[in-house]
């Protein structure tokens, strides 16, 4: 397996928006249902909503022989860097390449932010361990109601001078 983690450009939007179909019904229909599956899809992976993010040069791919198999997504928000996604296809989780394009996000925010931000549904248990795993403390939670399950806000401290 070659294992290319690097900067998503214009040819890979198919394939990120892939990443986005395939990864969204098995993660978050158990979850949230399928309504809030469908409105994900259609409000956050679309030709429109990730175009600018790629132009920005703020999406990255991991590429395993040539084929595009996990994303992740950073972002401005509230004076913060957000990871807004990180995703990697089923049948290639467990393998390290999450961690691959995490250390990649973490390494590009380091010297540069202080600290990255990220959320994920209550009850989404995997990428609760996953980033807990990676140092991501709990600092909030919101509440978006129509019965979906909270979104619990993390935080990595990149610089120890600021503290959550």
């Amino acid at each position: 397996m070659a294992l290319i983690i690097r900067a998503a450009d214009g040819n890979d939007l198919a394939a990120v928006l892939a990443v986005g179909r395939r990864t969204w019904p098995v993660t978050y229909g158990p979850i949230a249902g399928e309504e809030y599956v469908a409105m994900g899809l259609a409000k956050w992976w679309t030709a429109g909503a990730t175009i600018p993010a790629i132009r920005a040069g703020r999406v990255t791919v991991a590429e395993v022989d040539g084929t595009v198999v996990g994303i992740a997504v950073v972002g401005p928000h509230e004076n913060h860097l957000v990871l807004w996604k990180l995703y990697v296809l089923p049948e290639h989780q467990g393998g390290g390449i999450g961690s691959a394009l995490m250390e990649s996000v973490i390494a590009r925010a380091s010297g540069e932010h202080s600290q990255i931000r990220l959320s994920y549904l209550d009850g989404n248990t995997s990428a609760e361990t996953f980033y807990r795993g990676k140092g991501f403390v709990e600092i909030s939670r919101e509440s978006s109601g129509d019965g979906i399950p909270e979104s619990v806000w993390m935080q990595l401290v990149l610089d120890s001078r600021e503290q959550p």
